[in-house]
């Protein structure tokens, strides 16, 4: 069935990317394409360009936390200025409402952070909290109860599972409040010690966590109530990302696993709320938003409370059983319409859209030349699908065709009891996750300070990430648990020089 996008064109779904401005691909591009990003047949070299993960937009990496935080190599000087006025909304700290900084207020009255910085902090990867003192400013708790399958308009996406927003919290656990209202909850992580011995007698501890909704200001949790933990995801190649043709995504996946593999990806389709049409979902940790533009404005209404030309409820995600939140002043008036404006959405999109990806760190050497053949033969590629080339782009030049490296197919896959959620997000099942994109991942600890890894931080290492996969990747993981020592080791090197 055909959809229409408000009073536009029509679209099909999700091969259409409205978002973007295509110039179509000759024959002739299509077939260099196939060829430039072929499995390597050889390693005994890095493959041609290879060290460029972004492309013409990647830049020189910065040994230092600013490493995730710099524009694309290939922008304009004209548009740096667009870039840092982006940059300076992503770093703003909103404030409560009534505020004499009319450009500023309509924080909350519940949310996770003050800004996008607060939880992105350097534009790297969150953690959990350390402990009960530490906050938990950088991963905060989904929420949702089984929903009906036949409501809205997730009747036109077959296999989508419907969920309803917890009557009571809404769509997401807000940690903070404005004075005179009470926060949702305060998070409690237990973790048990889980230990795994790997060849050679290696015994590696594996933390796993058991989350709490501790402290409920608001009341019980529905019974049927599912939690899901997210820790914020690293900035870098989004718009890279979103450049990607949906139709080489699509073209991975094999939901029926037709060529027996083990391997079944499927691609996430979901409601996009700004084109009102199903979409390919490529941003958050189950794919749930298809564009950048939407991803930070849900942000914005879910861990701000800031309402914007998408999601322009000024409550942020106050349900309607806490009136004092949806009654509370807000930042919404004549001038601006919303608490952040149609120029403002655009601005921070800008900046999500350009933070670039640093260059390869030692990729000729014959460690991580040995880790990189590990990778290829173990599995990893399968889904970690090493490289793509972009769509040409009328009026993106920074992501306009470029060879990119972000090992990730942008797919689901089951990856098991151990990392399931049991929270479905529109195709995406309990146990399923997208394929975390890998660039830039050996320099987290630069950036963030820390080495702790998947979707909630419970690996603490890049060793504990890999020995988490289980369900589709269980057959990788346990080649990795039974190789070599001095394979495992490169294997890590490897994924270290990302």
């Amino acid at each position: 069935m055909s959809l229409p996008l408000l009073s536009g064109p029509v679209y099909a779904g999700p091969l259409d990317e409205p978002h973007l401005d295509i110039i179509p691909r000759t024959a002739d591009e299509t077939a260099r394409i196939a060829d430039v990003t072929a499995p390597p047949d050889s390693f005994d070299a890095p493959s041609p360009f290879e060290v460029n993960s972004g492309g013409a937009a990647t830049v020189r990496p910065r040994m230092n936390a600013d490493a995730f935080s710099q524009a694309s190599g290939n922008m304009s000087f004209e548009d740096e200025l667009t870039f840092k006025l982006g940059n300076g909304l992503f770093r703003k700290l909103w404030v409560s409402s009534p505020s004499s900084t009319l450009a500023s207020d309509g924080l909350g009255p519940l949310f996770n952070a003050r800004s996008c910085q607060s939880c992105h902090i350097k534009d790297g990867r969150g953690h959990p909290p350390e402990g009960p003192d530490d906050s938990a400013i950088s991963m905060f708790l989904r929420v949702s109860i089984p929903g009906n399958e036949d409501a809205g308009n997730i009747k036109e996406i077959e296999g989508y599972l419907a969920t309803l927003a917890e009557p009571t919290y809404g769509t997401q656990m807000q940690d903070f409040a404005v004075s005179g209202h009470r926060a949702e909850y305060r998070l409690q992580i237990d973790y048990t010690e889980v230990p795994v011995t790997l060849s050679g007698g290696q015994v590696v501890s594996l933390r796993k966590p058991t989350y709490t909704a501790a402290d409920l200001g608001y009341g019980p949790l529905h019974p049927d109530a599912m939690l899901s933990p997210r820790v914020t995801p690293q900035m870098i190649g989004l718009g890279l990302l979103e450049a990607i043709p949906a139709a080489d995504i699509l073209a991975l996946a094999d939901p029926n696993d037709a060529d027996s593999d083990g391997i079944s990806g499927r691609a996430n389709i979901v409601w996009s709320q700004e084109y009102n049409m199903p979409m390919l979902g490529r941003f958050g940790l189950k794919a749930g938003m298809p564009t950048i533009r939407e991803q930070s404005a849900g942000a914005f209404a879910g861990d701000i409370g800031i309402s914007n030309p998408i999601f322009g409820d000024p409550f942020g995600d106050c349900s309607t059983i806490q009136d004092a939140c949806v009654n509370a002043p807000h930042g919404a008036g004549d001038v601006r319409g919303f608490e952040i404006d149609a120029e403002g959405l655009d601005l921070v999109t800008f900046y999500s859209r350009n933070l670039a990806v640093p260059a390869r760190r030692d990729a000729d050497t014959p460690e991580v030349l040995r880790g990189k053949q590990v990778f290829h033969e173990t599995g990893c590629a399968d889904c970690h699908q090493p490289s793509f080339v972009t769509h040409r782009l009328k009026d993106q030049p920074e992501q306009s065709f470029q060879l990119i490296w972000p090992y990730t197919d942008m797919l689901l896959h089951d990856m098991g009891e151990g990392l399931a959620d049991h929270r479905p997000e529109a195709r995406a099942t309990g146990t399923e996750w997208r394929t975390a994109p890998l660039w830039g991942i050996g320099m987290t600890e630069t950036v963030s300070g820390h080495t702790q890894f998947l979707h909630d931080g419970r690996a603490r290492s890049l060793l504990e990430a890999v020995l988490w996969h289980g369900g589709e990747a269980e057959p990788a993981k346990n080649r990795v648990i039974d190789m070599p020592p001095a394979d495992r080791d490169a294997l890590i090197h490897y994924l270290e020089s990302l």
